[in-house]
């Protein structure tokens, strides 16, 4: 704890360090539903439906739910806004792992409250990128994005732990582990010593949110990378079983892997966003997820589709996350950093829910995944060419092609 008194160089990793772990955490709870679905269909004999709902609804909540925290993070702080969720959260666990296994309303009531979870995201963002300096701060908002590792934690613990001890165990254990965070962050976590509370009211600070041009291009570039990447990944299994015939055992390590390299990509591409400045890995990344889509659209040979085209979509994807939001953090005005984070990433999020949707419509519709990948390829095409545009006047270079901003002792 000496170390966190030493000034803000030397205090900013381990503020990073802490929430990146908050935020694994509050992943790991928000994912949980996922994992668990079966076993709640067979104990109370949940349809198609009620199963899907059970892990869209808290993803469709902690996405709508990322406009408000932002916006009171930017007003309170992010640490304030890291405690709440984290109690929230616990209690959702905790409602689930008592009633949640009653009846189908109890479970619906447990998952909705579990939505929260995901809204830590919208807090942690700016946070991560006040407490670096500006030449990493691209690099830190990777790292605190690594956190949303978590989920694998979920999906390689709850059905064992649930299968040994029962299925209000893994509410329980993860619940444990956020209070420990909770606890920790109380005692460690501080928000950056240079924020400035925002002023205003939401609605109006919302509204001026929207009409910056870097709110509008920054949502579309990570509405189509997120979008692609969970239909690469949540739907990966079906995809390959149903275009591929794999089974489900070897889809879903191909599924793991690409999680796993997308997530370590995302460092990277803070680290380029900070050296070349955000539009530049962005760009390229989004050009790179449009060729591939467009390669899997003609659903090439089995070796083409793991040996190039799912890992150059787990990179390109992973870079291009990580450079959207260190766009945000270098464009917009400190005091709606946070909101505007939030209201990308709710589009994101909802992009995200419609993916899988397309590729399954497809199916149906036309008896083969193509047109749904092509419909992919354009909307990355567009990303692309909305990312090359000017943000407009905030203050900051416009373009973000000019490099990092200077700063003291950097160039």
């Amino acid at each position: 704890m000496v170390g966190l008194r030493t000034g803000p160089a030397r205090t900013g990793p381990w503020m990073i360090a802490v929430a990146t772990g908050g935020y694994l955490l509050s992943v790991w709870a928000w994912a949980l539903p996922g994992p668990l679905a079966p076993l709640l269909r067979d104990e109370l004999g949940l349809s198609p439906v009620q199963q899907a709902l059970v892990v869209a609804i808290p993803a469709m909540i902690g996405s709508l739910g990322r406009m408000p925290v932002g916006a009171l993070a930017d007003r309170f702080g992010a640490r304030a806004l890291f405690l709440a969720v984290t109690l929230a959260t616990i209690g959702a666990l905790v409602v689930l792992a008592l009633v949640g296994r009653r009846s189908v309303a109890a479970l619906t009531a447990g998952v909705t409250l579990l939505g929260v979870a995901g809204t830590m995201f919208a807090a942690g963002v700016p946070f991560a990128g006040a407490w670096a300096p500006p030449h990493r701060r691209g690099l830190a908002i990777g790292v605190f994005g690594m956190g949303v590792c978590g989920s694998a934690i979920g999906g390689l613990t709850a059905v064992p732990l649930a299968h040994r001890y029962g299925i209000t165990v893994p509410y329980l254990v993860c619940a444990c582990a956020l209070a420990l965070f909770a606890a920790l962050a109380a005692g460690v976590l501080r928000d950056p010593p240079q924020r400035a509370p925002a002023t205003g009211g939401i609605g109006q600070r919302l509204g001026a949110a929207l009409r910056l041009p870097i709110t509008r291009q920054a949502g579309l570039c990570y509405a189509v990378v997120f979008g692609v990447f969970v239909t690469f990944t949540t739907y990966l299994p079906a995809y390959l079983n149903n275009a591929y015939r794999t089974g489900a055992a070897e889809a879903g390590r191909v599924m793991a892997v690409i999680v796993v390299v997308a997530v370590l990509a995302r460092p990277a591409g803070g680290w380029l966003a900070d050296r070349l400045a955000p539009r530049r890995p962005l760009v390229v990344a989004l050009i790179a997820v449009t060729g591939a889509t467009a390669v899997q659209a003609a659903t090439p040979p089995w070796p083409v589709v793991v040996g190039v085209v799912l890992p150059v979509l787990a990179v390109a994807l992973g870079v291009a996350s990580a450079a959207t939001l260190a766009l945000v953090a270098q464009t917009a005005p400190a005091s709606l950093t946070g909101l505007v984070t939030g209201v990308v990433t709710a589009i994101a999020g909802l992009a995200g829910l419609a993916g899988p949707l397309l590729l399954a419509v497809s199916l149906s519709r036309f008896g083969g995944y193509a047109p749904a990948l092509v419909l992919l390829t354009v909307a990355a095409a567009a990303g692309a060419l909305t990312a090359t545009g000017r943000t407009g006047r905030t203050g900051y270079d416009p373009s973000g092609m000019a490099g990092p901003r200077s700063t003291t002792g950097h160039s």
